[in-house]
């Protein structure tokens, strides 16, 4: 298994290594049982889960199925300390074969009740658990201006359930910022602000990637139209120019570099 290999070579790299699984709908929850039962065999052997968190997104269920399907998969996790995260309220867009695009409009917003029933339901349980709650979200790329979200949303569902559960905590809850690729960094301080702990950034770092392929062919252009034969001559070998090691590095390079700008966005970076 590539997740068994991943933790054989992380050991090498000294730094923690999160394995995370994504958007688990209602149709896939039986990929999510083999899951959990690898990860439930792992940790009997190793003492810890063989994978780090998982996300279920029922969010197009009722939301009675949806919390209540998410409490039934807790509570296999809660022994393992193992993090669930969960989807309320539909975030735009596509994603990993999830079309939301068509959704209506009201959808891309979770209501504060939404929050409070999730944390009152999940919290004897567990409190490994955090909560992609929709704030105007869209999956994908998108023209600056043709989606507005409002992560101020995020701070009154913060006071309502810290004012409902009587909380001591300023942010009792732990959100997910969904559809984070295209946000302007105002939004996404305000939404760190807010308690987003975790920010899906997939479409930003994929066009990161290919912008170092493509500037690389695009200066390189003449060096990649053949296997012998460039500006420097007839039979001159073009092999250090097409062989993947050497162009898979370059948009290894760019992603890097966004993977970084991402991370000052949302703090995480250490300041030491």
């Amino acid at each position: 298994m590539s997740i068994k290999y991943v933790r054989s070579v992380a050991k090498a790299y000294g730094i923690p290594v999160i394995l995370h699984t994504d958007h688990c709908a209602k149709e896939l929850l039986p990929w999510m049982d083999g899951m959990l039962k690898a990860d439930e065999e792992y940790f009997k052997a190793h003492g810890e889960p063989l994978f780090s968190s998982h996300m279920l997104d029922l969010s197009k269920e009722p939301k009675e199925e949806n919390i209540r399907t998410c409490v039934e998969y807790l509570k296999r996790m809660a022994p393992m300390k193992q993090w669930l995260e969960m989807e309320i309220g539909i975030t735009g867009g596509e994603e990993d074969g999830v079309n939301n695009e068509d959704v209506d409009n009201n959808s891309l917003f979770s209501q504060p009740e939404d929050i409070l029933d999730i944390v009152q339901a999940f919290s004897p349980v567990s409190k490994y658990f955090s909560i992609a709650a929709a704030f105007g979200n869209v999956h994908g790329s998108y023209a600056p201006g043709n989606v507005k979200l409002h992560p101020e949303l995020l701070a009154k569902h913060q006071k309502f359930v810290k004012e409902k559960l009587n909380s001591e905590k300023n942010h009792p809850v732990f959100f997910v910022f969904h559809g984070g690729s295209g946000s302007t960094k105002e939004e996404i301080r305000e939404a760190v602000q807010n308690g987003v702990v975790k920010m899906n950034v997939d479409t930003d770092t994929q066009w990161a990637y290919w912008e170092g392929v493509k500037n690389f062919y695009d200066k390189n252009r003449d060096y990649l139209q053949g296997q012998v034969g460039n500006p420097k001559g007839a039979d001159a070998p073009n092999k250090k120019f097409y062989d993947p090691r050497v162009w898979i590095r370059e948009g290894e390079k760019t992603m890097i570099k966004r993977v970084q700008e991402a991370c000052t966005d949302l703090g995480n970076v250490n300041r030491l």
